[in-house]
């Protein structure tokens, strides 16, 4: 990839990697607030003055350990981020759009599109390079959309890295600034194609950066570079 270092829109690129990399050391500490609210009164939802909010698809707070919170893990339909203030059940339906596509349905720039459609809206913690990632090249899709080619998720857990975990017991406040956990995400991608519909499937797993306001419901910060057990 050549180099672009006087170019200005390089140079902004770098600047957001190099904020979303300050924000991703600053969550180690940070998420310790939302352990601290879990574990603080024994209920699910990480905010203290709002009331529990639900998923789509259920009636009560997500529990991170059990249920699936992918509604849009289907094939043929676009990626809809839910309504939830739960980190780890964001997180988990995060994986799942990241993990699923369907060449056979719509095009690679409205997959781009509606991914992107998971980000906060607070520019400067939005890391979209990382979400778009995610999504085959344009020149990839081309070829996988001429074989029919589409993959579903299996999210299978979600949970707080280890080091997050750790933090507990040093920062409780610090989650106030920005309010992004980060979310450890593990599971299965099943990939079929014409002629193929058995596929095949290979197991998955990333960490992702979730802001969660209390006043709000969760968004996608972006996709950590590698995964924090």
């Amino acid at each position: 990839m050549p180099s672009h270092a006087s170019n200005p829109g390089g140079a902004s690129r770098v600047r957001r990697r190099a904020l979303l990399g300050t924000v991703v050391l600053a969550v180690l500490v940070a998420l310790a607030g939302l352990a601290a609210y879990l574990t603080r009164d024994g209920r699910n939802p990480p905010e203290p003055p709002a009331p529990p909010a639900s998923s789509p698809t259920a009636s009560a707070p997500a529990a991170p350990s059990s249920g699936t919170l992918v509604p849009h893990a289907r094939p043929r339909a676009l990626p809809v981020p839910p309504k939830t203030r739960d980190p780890i059940a964001f997180g988990r339906a995060a994986a799942a759009a990241l993990w699923s596509y369907d060449t056979r349905a719509y095009t690679q720039p409205e997959l781009r599109r509606a991914l992107r459609g998971w980000l906060t809206t607070e520019v400067k913690y939005a890391d979209a390079a990382s979400v778009d990632k995610a999504v085959p090249s344009a020149v990839l899709w081309k070829e996988m959309a001429a074989n029919g080619q589409f993959a579903t998720a299996k999210v299978h857990e979600g949970h707080f890295p280890n080091a997050f975990t750790r933090a507990l017991q040093e920062d409780p406040g610090a989650i106030t600034q920005a309010y992004v956990y980060a979310v450890t995400v593990s599971g299965k991608q099943k990939v079929a194609w014409k002629g193929s519909p058995a596929g095949g499937a290979e197991s998955r797993s990333a960490t992702l950066a979730v802001q969660c306001r209390p006043d709000q419901p969760c968004a996608l910060a972006g996709v950590m570079s590698a995964v924090s057990p």
